[in-house]
């Protein structure tokens, strides 16, 4: 268990939320499924409250924002910026489209949305009183974040335009994958990859695996929650994992890392 409290290193994903069309459907899916509480959701924020694991923010759940009841459900990462004006100058000049340009949130920190020159969506958070996550390594907390993309070269040079990543090839003949690393980090942060032809359809952009005790056993919260697998688990270099959807399809993993990761 870890308890991080200090903003994080440029370039590293540090937060994930997701819009729901039933907010309190959705509380209650992850709810049974991660175990998490909740903040009180905020009407001037648009609804929006933060996921705990105890005192801990992991994750942020908003309604679906007005005018946006046909966007697809997906979760959204964020890479973590010290400077959100100076990264998002690099993004524009490396050829990203702005969704929403950057604001402040109040006293929490500074957000923006971009697509990459991949077609990926993608935020940056600038912390102030929000630093991100604040537990990681434990059941509930982000494990992984990785980019699944049909131009993994173009988007590994993107970022590394962006945020200075350095890469690690992990991939083999049939599928391309690499780890990446921030600026002063001392593990890879994240992957960016191509979809693997073995597992059938993968759902391409920035996606999120949630650490669990016991990956079977979260599959099957799922299913009594609701929600439904696209993959089993299955036991890969690095543990066990499996990829499910919550109530509104978003897609997810859940993932049991081997114990000396």
């Amino acid at each position: 268990m870890t308890t991080h409290i200090e903003p994080w290193p440029a370039g590293t994903p540090c937060w994930v939320d997701l819009m729901a069309s039933d907010l309190g459907r959705t509380q209650a899916f992850y709810r049974d499924v991660l175990g998490w509480t909740y903040t009180d959701s905020q009407p001037e924020y648009g609804g929006y409250c933060n996921a705990l694991l105890g005192d801990r923010a992991v994750a942020g759940l908003s309604p679906t924002m007005e005018g946006m009841a046909d966007a697809p459900h997906a979760w959204s990462v964020y890479l973590a910026t010290e400077d959100i004006a100076v990264h998002a100058a690099r993004a524009a000049a490396a050829g990203a489209t702005p969704l929403f340009e950057p604001m402040q949130v109040a006293s929490f920190g500074s957000m923006g949305m971009w697509t990459d020159p991949t077609g990926a969506s993608f935020g940056m958070w600038q912390a102030d009183e929000h630093t991100g996550f604040e537990a990681s390594a434990e059941s509930g907390a982000v494990a992984w974040c990785d980019l699944m993309t049909g131009d993994p070269a173009g988007a590994q040079d993107f970022y590394a335009k962006v945020f200075d990543y350095t890469y690690q090839d992990m991939g083999d003949e049939t599928m391309a994958y690499a780890l990446f690393t921030v600026p002063g980090g001392q593990m890879p942060a994240g992957g960016i990859g191509g979809p693997d032809p073995r597992a059938g359809d993968t759902q391409l952009g920035w996606s999120v695996a949630f650490q669990v005790e016991d990956a079977d056993a979260a599959v099957r919260r799922v299913r009594e929650a609701g929600g439904s697998v696209d993959q089993e688990p299955f036991d890969f270099e690095f543990g066990r994992m499996a990829s499910v959807a919550g109530p509104d399809r978003e897609v997810f993993a859940v993932m049991t890392p081997k114990e000396e990761m």
